[in-house]
């Protein structure tokens, strides 16, 4: 006979059997990471069985992350989500995918940064300050500092309007960056794509060398040259690099975004010293034999100094024309005997390699007449009994300033009248060229490359300087 104790004995027995065959009790807290089954997958709506106990619900903007989650997942597979409420007013656990993509994206983060890793960073907003996307909620922020020199916007006068209207092209654009700071707390991180190419731009300099050549894209344009990148490096073209002949604008010579080739002719860490015209062959070189001294040349007015005009005489060769050798008479403004685009004769009058300098003359050409002749010999006798007043206070001429022998100048004013002196007579320590800008030591290389006829000598510095001359 059984007794009513042994049923319930048997039935305890099988309770405990059957709850420890039974599947744990399921305790969703917020704020926890948990896997589930998708056992429904809508346009707007997801289910997941979680351990057969409960069922968990992710909908609206929670099914969103930035890794495609929820559009890449199908019904029976496994998948993770962050608990929002333990329980709705229909029994399901709500989910979202979008916090769980979020707290991964923290956790690969802070692995990307122990392991020193890149990452992509792709645009969607752009400021002054540089370029911002949104990372699964977390504000991520690219300065501009802190981009690659093919992309950082060069820009004059850092317009602020310009820089933002560079960066904005940038907007859906994919970088490669590393992160630089993290700042879970804030829900922010700032990344570098300069960082991420510093083991490339390390190699490329490892392997560069003065006098070696690149090809690379102009990055930027400013007044005072071009910028080049090449293998995550940039350089500056300076504007005296660019050309052999004179360069205004460096505009007028590239675009951003060309193509050019360079040679590498200074390396201070990662400043690099560009040029464009050393790529090609200096056409000083033979400028000498194409332009002798007496020859008859012809060329364009392409701009004015108050010392003279500039003619072109072929690309990136310039000559000047002294004030002093426009005409016979005086002129104070060489514009108001030429214009810009005028085709003149000149014949050249000095050469100076060194300094790159052509010395032209048109009133060579010109034949003086009578009348002309005569004005010049008076403009000369006054300008001789004028230097011998203020040298002497108008009572003799013993203390008077060297003279010309064939002009009857002294030193500083044939210098300014571009005439020469009386050098063969009593030479100074110290010589100039009439067309150029420099002065020398008399027995110089520099000094015995200007031509006797085109030598104004000085006894001191100090008379070189004082009569418009540099060292």
């Amino acid at each position: 006979m059984v007794t009513k104790k042994k049923v319930a004995t048997k039935q305890s027995e099988l309770m405990l059997e059957l709850l420890k065959d039974s599947p744990q009790i399921l305790r969703a807290r917020p704020g926890e990471l948990i896997e589930g089954i998708v056992i429904f997958k809508g346009k707007n709506k997801m289910l997941i069985d979680l351990g057969g106990v409960a069922t968990g619900i992710v909908s609206g903007r929670e099914l969103r992350d930035s890794m495609n989650t929820f559009r890449e997942l199908n019904v029976g597979e496994t998948v993770a989500a962050l608990v929002l409420e333990e329980e709705n007013d229909e029994g399901m656990v709500v989910l979202s995918l979008r916090m769980a993509s979020q707290q991964k994206a923290w956790d690969r983060f802070h692995k990307m940064i122990s392991d020193d890793k890149t990452m992509k960073f792709t645009a969607q907003e752009a400021n002054k300050g540089g370029l911002l996307a949104n990372i699964d909620g977390i504000r991520t922020f690219l300065p501009v500092s802190q981009l690659a020199p093919s992309n950082y916007p060069r820009v004059n006068n850092a317009d602020s309007s310009e820089i933002i209207s560079r960066l904005s092209k940038f907007i859906g654009h994919t970088f490669t960056v590393k992160i630089i700071t993290l700042d879970e707390a804030a829900g922010k991180i700032v990344v570098s794509e300069r960082e991420a190419m510093a083991e490339e731009r390390s190699k490329a300099l490892e392997n560069l060398v003065i006098g070696s050549e690149q090809e690379g894209l102009v990055s930027g344009i400013v007044k005072f040259g071009l910028f080049v990148a090449f293998d995550g490096l940039e350089g500056l073209v300076h504007i005296s690099e660019i050309a052999w002949g004179h360069v205004k604008n460096p505009s007028e010579f590239a675009q951003v975004g060309d193509r050019v080739n360079v040679k590498i002719i200074g390396i201070d860490g990662e400043k690099l010293s560009l040029s464009i015209k050393q790529m090609t062959k200096d056409p000083w070189e033979e400028i000498a034999q194409r332009y002798p001294v007496g020859k008859k040349v012809e060329g364009s007015v392409v701009r004015f100094a108050d010392y003279g005009a500039f003619l072109s005489l072929e690309k990136d060769i310039t000559g000047l024309v002294h004030v002093t050798e426009i005409a016979h008479e005086k002129i104070q403004d060489p514009a108001q005997a030429l214009k810009i685009g005028q085709k003149v004769e000149a014949q050249v009058i000095n050469i100076d390699i060194d300094e790159r300098r052509i010395g032209l003359s048109i009133k060579a050409l010109k034949p003086i007449d009578a009348a002309t002749l005569e004005r010049i010999k008076k403009e000369q006798e006054e300008q001789k009994e004028s230097n011998k007043k203020q040298s002497t206070g108008g009572s003799g001429d013993s203390a008077a300033p060297q003279k010309s022998a064939t002009k009857g100048l002294t030193t500083e004013a044939s210098t300014k009248e571009g005439l020469p002196t009386e050098a063969s007579a009593k030479k100074g320590a110290w010589v100039a060229s009439k067309t150029g800008k420099k002065f020398y030591e008399a027995g110089s290389g520099a000094a015995e490359k200007i031509l006797e006829e085109n030598r104004v000598y000085f006894k001191t510095e100090k008379e070189a300087k004082e009569a418009g001359y540099a060292e």
